[in-house]
């Protein structure tokens, strides 16, 4: 059986193990994904791979900022329940880690795991180490690094690490001129939860997905074929206000677009400032989580 990378990316999601650790785990065993974890385990790997087949949905984003603002990033490392979110240990972890993200050469995950993490060894080490001592599945799912010549980063953290934002602004305003300002925009990414900066980053298969909806929602509601080419210009306009950041209305004044917001701000300056770049981490987004109740969770935790 061929050891594709879906393969590769799924046994590292149960297991926690590191990419060439479960590429060679499953060349060995033929892509056989239950001998590849059982290969893991007896390399070493048993207590994480225990854990594996729980679903980790929960955890914390973290940021990571450079003193001038110029470099910035964001990591997402997943747990199985909110409680472990709040240990101290976790937290210091995805915080070092965030560091470490900030510090990295590459956004290589591979490359990520293999960097050195105190006196535990590797950063996969350190991570196998805690699901062994708190009992839980943990993932690091995601991080990304930010360092775009004469762009300034500002970010916002909502609900204890649940959602990261990180926003550049390309300008020749320093970070704590621009920091109220940055907050705002990162606050209004965490909320509105834009796809794209602006139309010129809108990714144009999806826009053709979006008008084939509303032309058949216009067909739905009666309207003739021949009048689409007239409303859909309209439709599309809409759309591109609701998921282009600097298009909306800005939350803290709706009188105002964020573009609006942010141009009467780098006024007041008499300094230019353009959105160039957004990061919104939400954890879990996309993560297929197990519906359980407090009651449960608590049992569980008592149980590890």
């Amino acid at each position: 059986m061929e050891v594709t990378a879906s393969l590769v990316k799924e046994l590292r999601e149960r297991t926690g193990a590191g990419m060439m650790d479960c590429k060679k785990a499953l060349v060995e065993t033929s892509g056989d994904m239950e001998k590849a974890i059982e290969l893991l385990r007896e390399k070493g790997l048993a207590k994480a791979a225990k854990k594996a087949g729980r679903v980790a949905s929960q955890g914390l984003v973290k940021l990571a900022f450079s003193a001038d603002g110029k470099k910035a990033a964001a990591v997402e490392v997943n747990s199985e329940t909110d409680f472990v979110a709040k240990n101290e240990e976790f937290i210091e972890f995805v915080e070092v880690l965030a560091q470490k993200a900030l510090d990295a050469d590459s956004d290589d995950m591979e490359a990520f795991m293999a960097l050195s993490y105190k006196d535990e060894g590797t950063v996969q080490d350190a991570l196998n180490n805690k699901i062994a001592k708190i009992g839980e599945n943990m993932n690091v799912r995601r991080f990304a690094k930010c360092e775009t010549p004469g762009v300034v980063y500002v970010g916002y953290t909502h609900g204890n690490g649940k959602i990261g934002v990180v926003v550049g602004f390309e300008t020749d305003a320093a970070a704590e001129e621009i920091g109220v300002m940055g907050r705002d925009v990162a606050m209004q990414v965490a909320s509105m939860n834009p796809k794209f900066v602006d139309e010129t980053a809108v990714d144009p298969a999806w826009l053709e997905e979006e008008k084939k909806i509303a032309e058949q929602l216009l067909l739905n509601e009666g309207k003739k074929p021949e009048m689409l080419s007239k409303i859909i210009p309209g439709k599309v306009k809409a759309i591109l206000k609701e998921v282009c950041l600097v298009d909306q209305k800005f939350v803290k004044d709706g009188e105002l677009t964020v573009k609006q917001y942010i141009d009467n701000t780098a006024g007041a300056l008499g300094k230019s400032a353009k959105v160039v770049e957004m990061i919104r981490y939400e954890v879990g987004e996309g993560i297929e989580k197990k519906e359980e109740n407090f009651a449960e969770e608590v049992a569980k935790q008592m149980n590890n």
